[in-house]
C-alpha cells in the first residue's frame, strides 16, 4: 500500500478542553515521507508528532520541542491513523488542540468526506523482532506489543466502576474508524471535576465535550455547583448515572474513547505498525512509553 495524505486542507476552531485558550487549527497535506508534524504558527516552531516529543501525560498527550508545545493530541493522531493518513501538517495558533465534541468525530466526517491522495511513496510498516509488554504496577495496567500481519486492537478499561462496569473494545482496518471508534467522547467522573477544576483544569470542558460518570451519590447542591462550573442551568444525575443532557452514542462509549486514544498515543512511534496491540487499562502515560519501547525496539 502507498503512503497517503489529506486532498485539501481543513480547518477547526475552539476551546482547549484542559486550558480553555481558542485555538485555530488548520489541517494540510503533506509530501510523502513527512509523517504528521504539528508547526506553532504564533512560534514559528515545528514539532513532529514523536514519542520521543512527549513532555506530559497528565490527563492528556503533549509533546514540545525547544520552548514550544502543544497539548491534547492525541483526539487528531488517532483520527489520522484510523482513517489511514500517514503525512499531515497541523498548524495551531495557541498550545491546545481543540476539544470539539471531546471526541475524534468532526475530523473523521471531514476527511472520510473527500477520501485521502495517493502519493508515490510506498506506506513504511513498522514490525516489532518480539512481543513488547509495559506494566505499570501501581495501577495493575499494561500495554502488550504482538508482532502480527495486520494492525488491531483490543482492550480492557476498568476503573471499578458501578456505572461504568468493565468494557471492552476492538478495532482493525476492517472496522469503520469514522462511524464506530471516532464519534466516541472523552469522560471524567464527577468527583474528579472539582479536583481538577481546583487545579486549573478542564476550563473548556462542558457537557457537550465530555461525559461525566456520576459514581457516588451526590446532592442537588453540589450539581448545582456543577451546573455553574459548565454554564449550564440546569443538570440532573440520570438514572445510569451519568450527568444529564447527554445520550451515549454506544454503550461503551467509554471504553471505545480509550482505544481512541490507545489509536492516537501509539501513532507517536512514528508510523504503522504490523502487530496485535491489547491493553488493560490504557492511558496516556503507559500508551506514550509504550510508544517509547516500540521506537527503540524498532531502531
Amino acid at each position: 500500500m502507498n503512503q497517503q495524505t489529506l486532498v485539501k486542507e481543513y480547518q477547526f476552531e475552539g476551546k482547549g478542553l484542559h486550558t480553555g485558550v481558542y485555538t485555530h487549527m488548520t489541517l494540510k497535506p503533506a509530501a510523502a515521507g513527512t509523517g504528521i508534524v504539528f508547526v506553532r504558527t504564533d512560534l514559528g516552531a515545528e514539532i513532529p508528532a514523536l514519542a520521543e516529543n512527549v513532555t506530559n501525560t497528565a490527563r492528556c498527550t503533549l509533546i514540545s520541542k525547544g520552548e514550544a508545545s502543544i497539548s491534547t493530541i492525541e483526539h487528531i493522531m488517532s483520527a489520522f491513523t484510523g482513517l489511514g493518513v500517514d503525512n499531515a501538517i497541523v498548524e495551531v495558533d495557541n498550545g491546545e488542540i481543540p476539544i470539539l465534541d471531546g471526541s475524534a468525530r468532526f475530523y473523521a466526517e471531514a476527511i472520510s468526506a473527500d477520501g485521502l491522495l495517493e502519493q508515490d511513496a510506498p506506506r513504511h510498516y513498522f514490525t516489532v523482532p518480539e512481543e513488547i509488554e509495559i506494566k505499570d504496577e501501581k495501577t495493575g495496567s499494561w500495554v502488550k506489543i504482538s508482532p502480527a500481519d495486520h494492525l488491531s486492537y483490543d482492550i480492557t478499561v476498568d476503573f471499578g466502576s458501578r456505572v461504568l462496569g468493565v468494557q471492552t473494545a476492538h478495532w482493525d482496518e476492517s472496522v469503520s474508524y469514522a462511524t464506530e471508534i471516532a464519534p466516541c467522547r472523552t469522560f471524567v467522573f464527577f468527583h474528579e471535576v472539582q479536583y481538577l477544576a481546583a487545579q486549573g483544569l478542564v476550563k473548556g470542558g462542558d457537557v457537550d465535550n465530555a461525559i461525566v460518570v456520576v459514581e457516588h451519590p451526590v446532592d442537588d447542591a453540589t450539581v448545582e455547583q456543577m451546573a455553574r462550573l459548565f454554564n449550564q442551568p440546569l443538570l440532573k444525575v440520570t438514572p445510569e448515572g451519568y450527568l444529564s443532557n447527554l445520550t451515549l452514542r454506544f454503550p461503551n462509549e467509554c471504553g471505545r474513547h480509550k482505544l481512541l486514544d490507545l489509536i492516537g498515543d501509539m501513532r507517536l512511534a512514528g508510523g504503522y505498525l504490523l502487530a496485535h496491540i491489547s491493553a488493560y487499562k490504557p492511558g496516556h502515560t503507559i500508551n506514550t512509553n509504550t510508544a517509547k519501547a516500540v521506537q527503540k525496539a524498532i531502531k
